[in-house]
């Protein structure tokens, strides 16, 4: 099943960038009258039929519409530290898109060793993994925050998970015995950097309601943790 992407619609009807364009027309040799699938991000598959098949900007006109196409019973926000090497979060986000995330959060804290943080490339990786895994719903990537501004901004309601070390300090229980603990739909999984979390930051987490888990015996890397815990909250749901 072949799908674009537009988030430029009037009315019935759907406008796509060069980009977007070029693969229809040239790559996938569409035409008008062809009749195409295209999402808009938000959760919507719109049947469409091809009226201007231009490379430099294709248009169509919307067909039918199916909401909430491709959704799950969750709404799930990973909030990671970027990694040192941008291409390892790149590829977290990337494959989180593909199994199930809404949100992705670059937080910043103290031992985080990348402070600059970029989205635009990371936007188009997850519009294009999101149309591989046939889904409507493209996920947020917001801008980077420090982590207790992130902390302060998670809503009461949700299940909130940590994963930090502690040094056994603090009793952890798995991420998938968390979940099963909670009724909640709303799930907020904290990752952080190479160096983890400092000590004031973990305990900053527990104080605002976070939940410390595990994700296994092994030590993982950031993105690694953070794609381990998405396919543990998909699983838990959908499998």
């Amino acid at each position: 099943m072949e799908l674009f992407y537009s988030k430029d619609i009037r009315g019935s009807q759907v406008l796509f960038d060069k980009d977007e364009s070029v693969h229809m027309v040239r790559v996938l040799r569409h035409r008008e009258g062809d009749v195409v699938n295209v999402i808009d991000g938000c959760g919507t598959l719109m049947e469409c039929r091809l009226e201007d098949a231009n490379p430099a900007g294709a248009t169509a006109v919307v067909v039918c519409e199916t909401p909430g196409w491709g959704s799950r019973p969750y709404r799930l926000t990973m909030a990671v530290s970027p990694t040192k090497n941008n291409e390892r979060y790149e590829w977290f986000a990337e494959k989180a898109t593909e199994v199930g995330v809404d949100r992705i959060v670059p937080v910043l804290t103290e031992r985080s060793e990348r402070r600059v943080f970029k989205t635009e490339r990371i936007r188009k990786i997850l519009v294009s993994a999101a149309k591989q895994s046939l889904k409507a719903a493209v996920p947020e990537i917001s801008e980077a925050l420090g982590i207790r501004e992130f902390i302060s901004a998670v809503p009461s309601s949700a299940l909130k998970l940590i994963a930090y070390c502690f040094e056994g300090t603090e009793r952890r229980i798995s991420i998938r015995q968390a979940l099963e603990e909670s009724d909640a739909s709303e799930i907020v999984v904290l990752i952080g950097p190479e160096g983890d979390f400092s000590p004031q930051e973990a305990s900053d987490a527990l104080a605002a309601g976070f939940i410390p888990v595990h994700l296994g015996p092994s030590r993982l890397r950031t993105e690694t943790a953070a794609l381990t815990a998405v396919e543990t909250v998909y699983s838990k749901y959908c499998l």
